[in-house]
């Protein structure tokens, strides 16, 4: 007789913003906190890494507390189950340009990471979500590994940033199909150099943003030593057109006879909110030479007041020397005219901050500016977006034991900076970008990894904080109003979910005995 079996229905994928809210009573972690499972069924995941599932398997051995698990196990995988919204490889026309129809397909490695929920890929972002997963690299040519992750965020970065190098954000690539963003903000703003909307969804001038390409270099050269991507598809010619941009922006506002100087990026916003535009038809505030670079906006997509951005000058000095290694690896004598432009840069940059980046706190001492303009002005405060002045020691922008760091740091985590959002619900550093009494879960992150408390007293205290902000969901959210739990934003930031795990295997890296504390 014939059996008949019935035909397997599979369930389609919801989108992720749905998911990630609609809380189940099902397989509830054992806490008081009681978080649900927040990872999209294994056919639904973006991108599958069988060392990351290792990863995971083998901290629910090592962490004790049911809620601080979860949230790992929610969090780390992230940008992995959620993020990478498209992987393959680039293909040419017969002008060599990028093409979505053409047969031509290279060996280059790419891939569309966007920030969560917002469909768009920032350089920033992009790059630190990726380097969550630095633990994990290994050196591989499969096209499903880590590896070519890795390579993929740093070749469609390298393509884009040779489009529009004052620019943080571009759409999806032509080769991957997928429908170009609507940036509403496009027809409100007045940017120069323009740009082409079909490949930027955005364009703020952000000087980390470029730092960030540069640390995803560095990074992956030193994971694997592999000079593949920096060797064949025009590497070099990305931190040319870098160094040109930055260039461009380390000029005074006047020349020396008193005209208006050029400037390499101009943007005027129409907006009723004061850190969407800027000042002065769109020079900002005015400054003097110092041989740091001009940062029109913040990480946090706010406008600067005092344009030299001292954590951003740090971070973009830092590695663009790192990456000097690898432009000494190749062997050219273009590579190395950029590597003697690059270590130039670097000290000059470095000299501007030592000068102009420290002042003195009436009670702190020495501290460093968050920003600074050569004439004498500076505005004391930080804020919670990387780089910050709190991350400084974290990226190894300055040792974790100098003096004025230090002290910058007990002033960062402190209501001595504006922005320090303190209450009986959430204590953290925020910004402007949400307004006061936002604290970011980010920079309690960054103060676990910042943390030389030997007792481990002050990462135990921020990790019962984190904890205690997820609202029931289990993932990490942007903001936490800090009198109201409920008030929060963005249930799906992936490059903070990415953060905490990275927190996590740091933690277990340096201080495993914390994950054998109970966090209830």
């Amino acid at each position: 007789p014939l059996i008949w079996a019935a035909p397997t229905l599979h369930k389609p994928c919801p989108p992720y913003e749905e998911f990630s809210i609609s809380r189940t009573d099902k397989d509830l972690s054992k806490g008081r906190h009681q978080l649900p499972l927040q990872r999209p069924r294994e056919e639904c995941r973006k991108f599958i890494s069988p060392i990351l599932e290792k990863t995971t398997t083998r901290l629910r051995e090592k962490i004790t507390d049911p809620d601080l698990l979860r949230l790992f196990e929610n969090t780390y995988p992230n940008t992995l189950d959620t993020a990478v919204l498209w992987t393959g490889f680039a293909a040419q026309d017969d002008a060599g340009l990028p093409s979505a129809g053409s047969s031509t397909t290279t060996d280059e490695d790419l891939a569309f990471v966007i920030t969560g929920d917002i469909n768009a890929m920032w350089l920033r972002d992009s790059a630190n979500q990726i380097l969550s997963y630095l633990p994990l690299l290994e050196p591989s040519e499969s096209p499903t590994s880590i590896a070519a992750l890795f390579r993929g965020v740093i070749n469609l970065q390298s393509r884009y940033i040779k489009i529009t190098p004052y620019c943080h954000a571009s759409q999806p690539p032509p080769e991957s199909n997928i429908p170009l963003g609507r940036n509403y903000a496009y027809h409100l703003n007045k940017v120069n150099p323009p740009y082409d909307r079909s490949k930027t969804f955005d364009c703020k001038w952000e000087l980390d943003s470029l730092a960030s390409f540069l640390q995803l270099s560095s990074e992956y050269h030193n994971s694997t030593g592999d000079m593949r991507p920096f060797i064949k598809y025009k590497w070099v010619q990305t931190v040319k057109v870098i160094l040109d941009a930055v260039e461009a922006m380390r000029t005074a506002t006047y020349t020396p006879d008193g005209h208006i100087a050029p400037s390499g990026y101009t943007m005027t916003g129409n907006t009723d909110r004061a850190t969407e535009t800027t000042s002065n038809g769109g020079l900002g505030n005015p400054v003097k030479f110092t041989g740091m670079v001009r940062s029109t906006f913040r990480p946090s997509d706010d406008a600067t007041i005092h344009q030299y951005l001292i954590p951003s000058n740090m971070m973009f000095a830092r590695y663009i020397e790192d990456t000097c290694v690898i432009m000494a690896n190749i062997k050219s004598q273009e590579a190395e005219h950029l590597n003697q432009r690059m270590r130039t840069m670097a000290a000059e940059i470095r000299a501007g901050i030592a000068k102009h980046g420290i002042v003195h706190h009436h009670l702190f001492g020495p501290v460093f500016a968050f920003e600074v303009d050569g004439y004498g002005s500076h505005n004391l405060m930080d804020d919670a977006n990387l780089p910050s002045l709190l991350s400084a020691a974290m990226t190894g922008c300055v040792s974790p034991h100098d003096e004025v760091y230090l002290n910058t740091r007990l002033f960062a985590l402190s209501e001595h900076n504006p922005y320090w959002a303190h209450g009986p619900v959430f204590s953290a550093i925020g910004g402007p970008h949400l307004g006061p009494g936002k604290g970011w879960p980010l920079a309690s992150i960054v103060r676990v990894m910042t943390s030389a408390d030997g007792t481990g007293e002050e990462a135990k205290a921020e990790i019962v904080a984190i904890l205690n902000t997820t609202d029931g969901l289990g993932l990490i959210h942007e903001s936490i109003d800090s009198h109201d739990v409920k008030q929060w934003s963005r249930h799906w930031f992936s490059w903070a979910n990415g953060m905490f795990g990275q927190m996590i295997l740091d933690i277990e890296r340096s201080r495993p005995y914390l994950l054998q504390e109970t966090y209830q």
